[in-house]
């Protein structure tokens, strides 16, 4: 350790997070261990807006033994110059990297691996999310050692907001020359601290210990250094959930990861013999691509498209389904959690709905459902709006969450409603598409497994997306006067133009380059407004 310069630290966190707070125990550790030490906070906007940046220097000599002097620390930090970087946000920390705030050679990076989505992100139609593989690469590329964890998961489970777990992963890190005790001293409050924790300092212990042995374990062990010139370090995804025995002897084990969390979303949603009926449909996916790969060198790589679009697909969002997650128990604890309620505090919670005539008659025979939706067109030709019955359920009451398990318990209903064989319908006419274009080319049926990703969001989003969908595949897929690479490239064309624009200009114009039929317009009802009289002179 160079015993002539401050020790360089830069926090980043975003609003709500205490990153004033963690800066504040940073400055009290040091002195209370004797230390010099200064910190400086930044406000700044980020992706997220809020991210404030705080920065801190700490002289590595005590000061006892300085004789009478006193360092002099810079307001700002350096770009390269920092000794270390703290980031409660993985698309944060790359950005403070991009930024040049960190040296390969100098800087080490402590970071959790979790994600809060920025507004670009999330207007994206289709999977707008940065690429986590890519962030943790540039970590890895311009750091000398870095530490990638969930500090939002150690903080759920201990109670407490990510600040303590961060301050615990600088401590377990060894930047500073503070010893364990001084850390967990200034948390328990310092030396006006009552000798009996309460509630919130001893959450923050349970947080500050759980990431000071996350990043102090690896650095103990003697194979640390290789196992993170190997890539392996802390951010290994976790493991993924039990698949069933014959399942995992019918699929390649390159599916059993993708199979085993659609299987249980499936499961979930509706009942075994769904989940069995999603496993058959696999299968016969899987008989295609084996067809037109047999030695499974591509990895199986429509299987596994197949298995994710067709989980989410065939768990459709319904007036039943939202009960159902709106209704459970973790639900409840998830909120006492993010509110840090005790077990003696009293939590309200209200849920809003408006489901409409659609969500009403996805639920009936096809008889009745086209009577309602026929009613409900006739009132919207008269300029009414579409009808809608706004509920205010509080799921905190008796009254409440009994009219919520009651919903929930109507999953039996959905197989007899129309949406439901409508959505069956059209997942047949997808996966028989899928299967088909395998059987013809591998290319052709791995793009029309990624066509499964316009089916998302509900009400008219979904609609729309469905209609997208089936439109490709009448249009680009059955062909003939194409080949079947011309064909892939297409829908690949079509399949990225349609998550790129809502309004579907773009997927017109993608169309018409390949020599396809525009889409059909839409009918859409008009809706006469009177005119307010004129305001009095």
């Amino acid at each position: 350790m160079d015993h002539t310069r401050p020790i360089t630290l830069l926090v980043c966190a975003l609003g709500g997070e205490g990153g004033g707070v963690l800066t504040e125990w940073l400055v009290d550790t040091a002195r209370h261990a004797g230390y010099a030490a200064q910190s400086t906070s930044i406000p700044g906007v980020a992706q997220r807006t809020g991210a404030t940046t705080y920065y801190i220097e700490v002289f590595p000599v005590p000061l006892a033994q300085l004789g009478g002097r006193r360092p002099v620390f810079s307001l700002s930090p350096v770009p390269g110059a920092l000794d270390a970087i703290v980031s409660s946000e993985l698309l944060e920390t790359a950005r403070q990297i991009g930024n040049g705030m960190s040296a390969p050679q100098r800087t080490m990076v402590i970071s959790s691996s979790a994600r809060i989505f920025t507004t670009a992100e999330r207007m994206q139609l289709g999977d707008g999310r940065a690429d986590a593989q890519q962030l943790l690469d540039v970590v890895k590329a311009f750091s000398r050692e870095h530490h990638v964890f969930d500090m939002n998961a150690i903080a759920r489970e201990s109670g407490t907001v990510v600040s303590a777990v961060m301050l615990g992963a600088i401590a377990g890190s060894g930047l500073f020359p503070f010893p364990r005790e001084a850390y967990e001293h200034v948390v328990r409050g310092g030396d006006s601290a009552p000798e009996k924790l309460n509630r919130m300092a001893a959450a923050s212990l349970r947080g500050f210990a759980s990431a000071f042995e996350a990043v102090d374990a690896p650095r103990t062990q003697a194979a640390f250094v290789s196992s993170v010139m190997a890539g392996e370090g802390n951010d290994a995804p976790p493991p993924v959930a039990a698949l069933p025995a014959d399942l995992a002897r019918r699929f390649p084990p390159a599916v059993h990861d993708m199979l085993a969390l659609g299987h249980a979303r499936v499961l979930d949603y509706q009942d075994a013999a769904y989940a069995s009926l999603y496993a058959e449909r696999l299968g016969r996916v899987l008989d295609a691509e084996r067809a037109a790969d047999p030695a499974g060198a591509r990895g199986f790589a429509v299987t596994r498209e197949a298995a994710r679009w067709l989980a989410l697909w065939m768990a459709f969002d319904d007036i039943v389904r939202v009960a159902a997650l709106k209704g459970r128990a973790s639900r409840a604890q998830r909120v006492r959690r993010e509110v840090r309620a005790g077990e003696e505090d009293i939590v309200k919670v209200y849920d809003h709905f408006k489901p409409g005539a659609a969500e009403f008659a996805a639920l009936l025979p096809a008889s009745l459902a086209s009577r309602v939706t026929a009613w409900d067109r006739r009132r919207q030709s008269r300029g009414l709006a579409p009808w809608a019955l706004p509920l205010k359920v509080g799921s905190h009451s008796v009254f409440g969450m009994a009219s919520l398990r009651l919903l929930a318990s109507l999953r039996w209903l959905r197989r007899r409603g129309s949406r439901f064989a409508q959505e069956q319908a059209l997942i047949e006419r997808w996966l028989a598409a899928v299967e088909t274009g395998t059987r013809q080319a591998w290319a052709l049926g791995h793009e029309l497994a990624l066509c499964g990703r316009l089916i998302k969001g509900y009400g008219s989003t979904n609609e729309r997306g469905k209609h997208n969908l089936l439109h490709v595949i009448d249009e680009l897929a059955g062909r003939s006067t194409l080949a079947a690479s011309e064909r892939a490239t297409a829908i690949a064309a079509a399949r990225e133009a349609a998550l790129a624009d809502e309004g579907g200009k773009a997927l017109d114009a993608a169309l018409a380059a390949h020599g396809a039929a525009p889409r059909p317009v839409q009918a859409q009802p008009i809706r006469w407004m009177k005119r307010p009289p004129p305001a009095k002179a």
